[in-house]
């Protein structure tokens, strides 16, 4: 009897032993995954490696666009544009007393040394007795001055060149009954790459354009 449980026992051992080979020859063996450790390991790698985008993106926000022109802080971005005071300008913008179905035109000048290809224009209005009108502003609320802004020129201004232009966003029906007088700022101007097709870097003087201005202010 105990012959035969010990040969029972034989054949249970070698039949594990065959399934466990069977099982080895129909499935070739997974590569190990790797350690939590050998994770943690490459994370801290391509951490060091590279920095966030949250950091990168902060390096480039507070690097300068371009340098500014004399008189004038700031990025020269569009957000964060060379910031100046004053009187100062880089164009002169004057309307040259004629009218027409249009709008009134203006002569201009590009009085900076670089060519410019952007420009936010503020127009103001004043009656006979110097007295300043509110633009209509059809479809809206009526404002101390008109405004608007975008490629103006119709192509480059380049520095010294003058120009007798009819702004298309400066419309008859934004000038207010009553008005003798008509003035312009150029708030903002882009100055343009060496393509002159793509803006390279911004100005702005929000003091040449208050709510209140006095007639003949230069």
């Amino acid at each position: 009897m105990r012959s035969e449980r010990s040969w029972v026992r034989a054949l249970a051992v070698l039949a594990t032993m065959g399934v466990a080979v069977g099982c080895d020859k129909e499935e070739s063996p997974a590569a190990p995954a790797p350690s939590a450790s050998a994770k943690a390991a490459a994370t801290a790698t391509a951490s060091a490696a590279a920095p966030p985008p949250a950091a990168t993106a902060a390096a480039s926000a507070s690097a300068p666009v371009h340098a500014c022109p004399a008189g004038s802080v700031g990025d020269g971005s569009f957000g964060k544009p060379c910031e100046a005071k004053g009187s100062a300008r880089m164009m002169e913008v004057n309307w040259n007393g004629k009218m027409d179905d249009k709008g009134p035109s203006f002569r201009v000048q590009n009085t900076s040394k670089e060519p410019i290809l952007y420009g936010k224009i503020g127009v103001y209005f004043y009656d006979k007795t110097g007295k300043q009108l509110d633009s209509p502003e059809p479809g809206g609320k009526p404002k101390p001055y008109h405004t608007c802004f975008g490629k103006l020129f119709s192509g480059v201004m380049k520095p010294a060149e003058k120009a007798v232009i009819t702004f298309s966003c400066v419309k008859k029906e934004h000038v207010p009954e009553g008005a003798t007088a008509i003035e312009a700022e150029m708030q903002v101007v882009g100055f343009t790459d060496a393509s002159e097709q793509k803006i390279e870097y911004y100005w702005r003087n929000v003091e040449l354009t208050p709510d209140v201005r006095k007639k003949g202010t230069k």
